[in-house]
């Protein structure tokens, strides 16, 4: 390749490469926003008010940049981009034309059968040096522009992407997010405060607790009141509904009206809410699990009847079979369970597990808190004070490394309860261990310099359902420990609710209440209670509790109590308020579950059919098939065309293609199954592990 064929390249990836590296350097994207704001800046602010769709999502999506920033960047990466498509566009069409160029014959012989045609494009004449260059500079012209109007599509198409998909979790969130206020605001808290800590557990309540701290950075960095703060937050979200319950928050906070009433009022409202659109979604759910069926089991076992059938009395059917197989199967499926995880992303979240991260950023923090006021307390006086900043960030950085390093141990030490808290884990094992016995079946077969597909998918097979297998069972056990201790806690916080009504402080209500079966809470309950005979204060012991169980109901309850009982000493109100929200999640995961069961038998009974006249094919037609072209006993005729039959096509190829129809039909449609049941694709290893094992054993039986 001549010097000059590669210069141009060389140019793309000067022009490219820039606009890649700002994303993860800041000091490349500095350089790159400040050119691009001395270019197009004052360009942007021009037509800034013809724009005010881009200027609300770009504060929507949270985008911490200016508007600006943003459209100067957005001018400048269109137009480097438009120049890199120009000079890429006149290699596209100089290798096409190259192809092109080829004799049809010659591309006839190399081609699949499959794709013959393609042969009957080629034979192009040859262009003149001016007929070349003017069809060179049009199509990079062409394509320049292309590049360049989809590059500037696309960067301001993005904010308003992130702003829906924000606003559906926004939505989805509300309803928790709500009762942690409601419930706040009943034990007395002061609203300012009750904003704070909301804004500060986002990652418990999720999206619609984290809008809350834009009213927060409003409060502390422009020195805004309350009501003007969270009219701010409600102007910037990206969800209507939060929209609405900000502008009616305002009008109660400026009228002097009861903020628990109205609060109480709209916590039923979205509980209803909340429960018609798990009706919808339901609805959305059956749709979806009827088209699966109908497109991508019924859709491709059809087309495999169909050729295999054309391929018995036209001609060789295979090249069409394998791209239905291995290509347009799996590429459906897998697209369909990523449309699958946008929708069920509407649901509430609090069926998914409170990452570790989470409380040990928790403890983090109250570990900083601890050490930075010992610290304070140690340098107070203005002596030393510098030599003692100093001592507190040293001492403070020991124990996170300590911490970390105590941490690292501990999983290490106690396994099986690693691999039970975080399943996936697993896979660092297993699929080491399955490509190791693949590897070794491919070197044992392949001894004589060949290596043929159908030597080694037994051992693919059974190396994917081992993979399936294992994690389906630690998974199922994580699950069943995690369903069993939110099932529990509803009728906790109905006991302490009871007790603490009667008078009694919640640490004597936590001793009196575990006594009573509380089933899988029961042991975790005397680890409380041993905390605080140790020594530990309530919060603390709490906050361990929460560190322990994991769970997001649990998450959330050790968050409201923390939060409450620094403001009032009865807490019965704000534990039955936690109490019915745990249970109108736990009864909305109920129907869920109730109402997708019937979808998920007709995904098994519609594998199970597939899987049937898959067996019949390769069981009874094949071999019964005519060995001879039926065809020649016809003269002419037969010369024409008849069957084919099965001399003329290799009946163990189709067997194998039918053997990994199955397979691929298998494991996709056990994680769709778990996927449509539950929410979480996670809990469709387990159907996906059934599902390869019949179509394993079927096999081997055939």
């Amino acid at each position: 390749m001549s010097p000059t064929t590669v210069l141009p390249l060389l140019f793309v990836l000067a022009l490219v490469v820039p606009v890649a590296l700002a994303r993860y350097h800041d000091g490349v994207d500095r350089v790159l926003t400040r050119a691009a704001i001395g270019i197009f800046g004052d360009y942007v602010d021009e037509f800034r008010s013809e724009h005010p769709d881009r200027q609300a999502a770009l504060r929507a999506a949270h985008v911490p940049r200016t508007y600006r920033e943003y459209g100067s960047k957005t001018l400048l990466s269109a137009g480097l981009f438009a120049v890199g498509g120009s000079v890429l566009g006149i290699y596209v069409i100089w290798l096409a034309l190259a192809l092109l160029a080829i004799d049809p014959e010659t591309m006839r012989e190399a081609l699949p059968s499959a794709l013959e045609f393609l042969a009957n494009l080629g034979g192009v004449p040859t262009l003149s040096p001016l007929e070349l260059a003017v069809l060179l500079f049009c199509s990079g012209l062409t394509l320049g522009v292309a590049t360049g109007a989809g590059t500037y599509w696309l960067r301001w198409w993005y904010p308003s992407h992130v702003a829906s998909n924000r606003a559906r979790r926004i939505e989805a969130t509300l309803p928790g997010t709500v009762a942690f206020v409601y419930a706040l605001s009943r034990s007395g808290m002061e609203f300012p405060r009750i904003v704070r800590i909301v804004a500060a557990n986002s990652d418990t309540y999720g999206t619609a607790a984290a809008e809350f701290d834009v009213a927060v950075r409003n409060m502390d960095t422009f020195g805004m009141d309350v009501v003007t703060a969270v009219q701010t937050m409600g102007r910037r979200t990206a969800s209507p509904q939060f929209r609405e319950f900000s502008e009616n928050l305002v009008s109660v906070l400026q009228s002097g009206h009861s903020l628990s009433t109205f609060l109480e009022r709209q916590y039923h409202d979205y509980q209803e809410d909340a429960e018609s659109q798990q009706e919808s979604m339901l609805d959305l759910l059956a749709t979806l699990a009827e088209a699966y069926v109908t497109v991508l089991v019924a859709g491709p076992l059809f087309l495999i009847t169909i050729l295999v059938v054309i391929g018995f009395s036209i001609g060789d059917t295979l090249e069409p079979l394998r791209a239905l197989v291995y290509v347009i199967l799996p590429l459906g499926n897998l697209a369909f369970v990523i449309y699958l995880s946008t929708v069920t992303d509407a649901i509430d979240p609090g069926r998914a597990d409170v990452e570790q991260s989470t409380t040990e950023a928790e403890t983090e923090r109250r570990m900083s808190s601890v050490l930075e006021t010992a610290g304070t307390a140690q340098t107070d006086g203005g002596v030393g004070s510098a030599r003692g900043s100093s001592a507190r960030a040293h001492n403070i950085e020991r124990v996170r490394l300590y911490r970390r390093v105590r941490s690292i141990r501990e999983r290490i030490a106690t396994p099986v309860e690693t691999i039970l808290e975080h399943p996936t884990w697993l896979f660092g094992l297993t699929i080491p261990l399955a490509l190791g016995a693949v590897l070794w079946r491919i070197r044992e077969t392949a001894g004589d310099g060949s290596l043929e597909l159908a030597a080694v998918d037994d051992t693919i097979a059974l190396a994917t359902l081992f993979v399936l297998a294992t994690f389906a069972l630690v998974y199922e056990v994580h699950r069943y420990r995690v369903d069993a201790i939110e099932a529990a806690v509803p009728d906790l916080l109905d006991r302490l609710a009871s007790v603490n009504e009667a008078g009694m402080p919640l640490v004597s209500a936590i001793d009196h209440v575990r006594g009573s079966d509380l089933g899988a809470l029961d042991a975790e309950l005397d680890r409380l209670w041993a905390d605080m005979q140790w020594g530990a204060d309530l919060e603390t012991a709490l906050h361990r509790f929460g560190s322990r169980v994991r769970t997001q109901t649990t998450a959330r309850v050790v968050t409201l109590l923390s939060a409450a009982m620094n403001a009032s000493g009865n807490l019965s109100t704000v534990l039955r308020i936690a109490a019915r929200q745990a249970s109108a999640d736990r009864r909305l995961q109920r129907e869920r579950k109730q109402g997708m069961l019937e979808y998920m038998v007709v995904v098994y009974v519609s594998f199970l059919v597939f899987l049937f006249i898959v067996a019949v094919l390769s069981a009874y037609l094949l071999p019964n098939m005519p060995t001879e072209s039926v065809g020649t006993e016809m003269g002419a005729m037969g010369d024409a065309g008849g069957f084919g039959g099965v001399g003329e096509v290799d009946a163990a190829t189709y067997t194998l293609l039918f053997y990994h129809a199955t397979l691929v039909q298998g494991v996709m449609s056990g994680f769709i199954a778990g996927q449509l049941s539950t929410g979480d694709v996670k809990a469709g290893a387990k159907h996906a592990a059934v599902m390869v094992a019949v179509a394993i054993l079927l096999f081997a039986v055939i």
